[in-house]
């Protein structure tokens, strides 16, 4: 065997042996010591479980995941600093490919200009402001339809692919295929500010200008729920990625989050003491980051609804990546920052952009290192390593998928579609046993029949002769009324509970006052 081909094997396998360390359990437990054999035969078989559990972790990655995400390492910390890397530095250092996916287009007429990706991020959308329409192919570069509605366009949204988008103009939202056909005017959203797409459910969300919320089934065409959010206008809403919960953001600086079959908000959280700007949910579900005019930018752990980070800082839209990262852009500045640990937020990289230009939307592209930002003229795409999940799921999203694999998975999200029921802030309690309901209390009138019920049953019993003289009458009337007396206990204790009347006697309190004369006899209290 070649030496280069030994040292190939040995490295994979040094690997392999590094990735089984990183999902075993630890230290084997020490089984020379145990003296019960049964005991020590149950373990064994245990741990061999366990390392065959790893081993099969290990190798599932090694094949199944083969790409690794990096993030920008400085040399010295203290020197060198990320932010301080510009995009001119990176795209040096990076592939061809990667080279190619930065852009900036200028388009100064119809801007500011607002984007949205599909879910496994190969298609763009690109509405500008003054009626503007565009669709892209990012995986070629290739401009798919482009088109004027002659309109205010407000925003855009795909729905469970790129065959079919909302856009939010003037009066109604409206519905397109990729060709730029028409085929919807959604009139009962009214005047509609911004639109979310609930994948798993196949709704369409969307705030108008009066603030009502609504949600329609773009699948059967039925409008499942119209609340009125009672708190004014808003055009900050963002779905939760983990449950499909609503978060809207209000001028009173309260974040609520809705879903479909509650006319009350879920949570009702005051934010900021200002007006919320922005909104934007990790990829768990369990950070929730808001932004105010204020000038702050608070982090929230949605399991405790607690406050982990906040930042003296101003931001007009927010957007976390697949890997963690969150991005926010102020006036012609966008930032990105990292988590080292600890929800321990740092600035890792910078980006500023011409002098003049106004960001309006940040957002990350899915399954690639790249940030999307619509701006007051145009659009821009910047390299952000290590925002991208690195290793896609090809039954989950495909980027390469084929006609015929999207024709398939169409067919498949239309047969698991989920029910609007199942919307809820922890969905883990699908699928899991309703807690036993409390008993409801009986009135006094009920425990009443039942006791006489008990106590016919209880007279009526009939009772076996003895012989030398067990069976006398005194001794029968005596049993017979041990009976009844034993029938009507539980229901008169029942009956103490409904009109409040304890068994035991309340103890008295230091507040009240005892006659002199039992003022001696009253428990002290300890010292």
């Amino acid at each position: 065997m070649a030496p280069a081909r030994v040292d190939t094997q040995k490295g994979a396998e040094e690997d392999l042996e590094m990735k089984v360390a990183k999902y075993s359990r630890g230290k084997g437990a020490d089984l020379k010591a145990l003296r019960d054999k049964k005991l020590k035969g149950q373990l064994t078989v245990k741990e061999k479980l366990y390392g065959q559990s790893a081993k099969a972790a290990a190798k599932a990655e090694q094949w199944l995941m083969p790409t690794e995400g990096g993030f920008l390492e400085p040399e010295d910390e203290d020197l060198e600093k990320t932010y301080r890397v510009k995009q001119e530095s990176i795209l040096k250092e990076v592939d061809i490919l990667s080279s190619r996916k930065p852009f900036d287009m200028i388009l100064p007429v119809l801007g500011p200009y607002t984007i949205e990706y599909t879910s496994n991020g190969r298609y763009m959308l690109v509405g500008g402001r003054k009626g503007h329409l565009a669709m892209m192919d990012m995986l070629n570069m290739d401009l798919i339809k482009e088109f004027q509605v002659r309109e205010t366009v407000r925003d855009v949204a795909f729905l469970h692919n790129e065959q079919l988008y909302a856009v939010a103009q003037k009066k109604y939202p409206y519905i397109y295929n990729r060709h730029g056909t028409e085929i919807h005017c959604l009139k009962e959203h009214g005047v509609a500010l911004k639109l979310q797409f609930l994948t798993k459910q196949f709704l369409l969300a969307s705030i108008n200008s009066f603030g009502q919320l609504h949600y329609q089934d773009v699948s059967t065409g039925e409008m499942i729920a119209n609340y009125r959010t009672g708190l004014g206008r808003t055009d900050v809403m963002r779905v939760n990625p983990y449950n499909a919960v609503i978060g809207l953001g209000h001028a009173g600086g309260q974040v609520t989050m809705w879903k479909p079959t509650s006319v009350k908000p879920l949570v009702t959280m005051l934010c900021h003491h200002a007006p919320v700007t922005a909104v934007a949910f990790d990829r768990s579900g369990h950070l929730m980051a808001t932004a105010g005019v204020d000038r702050k930018i608070k982090i929230w752990d949605l399991r405790k609804y607690e406050v982990v980070k906040s930042y003296r800082q101003q931001a007009q839209s927010l957007d976390f990546s697949q890997k963690g990262l969150l991005a926010c852009s102020n006036g012609s500045e966008v930032e990105i920052y990292r988590d080292l640990g600890g929800h321990n937020y740092r600035l890792y990289m910078k980006h500023r952009m011409m002098k003049g230009y106004q960001v309006g939307k940040v957002l990350f592209r899915p399954y690639e290192d790249i940030l999307g930002i619509g701006h007051s003229s145009g659009l821009s795409s910047i390299l952000v390593p290590g925002s991208g999940e690195p290793n896609f799921d090809t039954f989950v999203d495909n980027p390469m998928e084929t006609t015929k694999q999207k024709r398939e998975k169409e067919v498949h999200a239309l047969l698991d579609k989920l029910p609007p029921d199942t919307i809820m802030l922890n969905p883990n309690l699908i699928a899991t046993v309703r807690a036993p309901k409390r008993k409801e209390k009986k009135t006094k009138k009920e425990i009443e029949e039942e006791m006489e019920e008990a106590v016919e049953a209880a007279k009526n019993i009939e009772r076996k002769k003895k012989t030398k003289g067990r069976s006398k009458p005194s001794k029968r009337a005596k049993k017979k009324e041990e009976d009844v007396l034993r029938a009507k206990r539980p229901f008169l204790e029942e009956s103490k509970e409904v009109d409040g009347r304890p068994d035991k006697k309340q103890r008295i309190g230091e507040e009240v006052e005892l006659p002199k004369a039992l003022q001696r006899f009253a428990k002290k209290p300890q010292s």
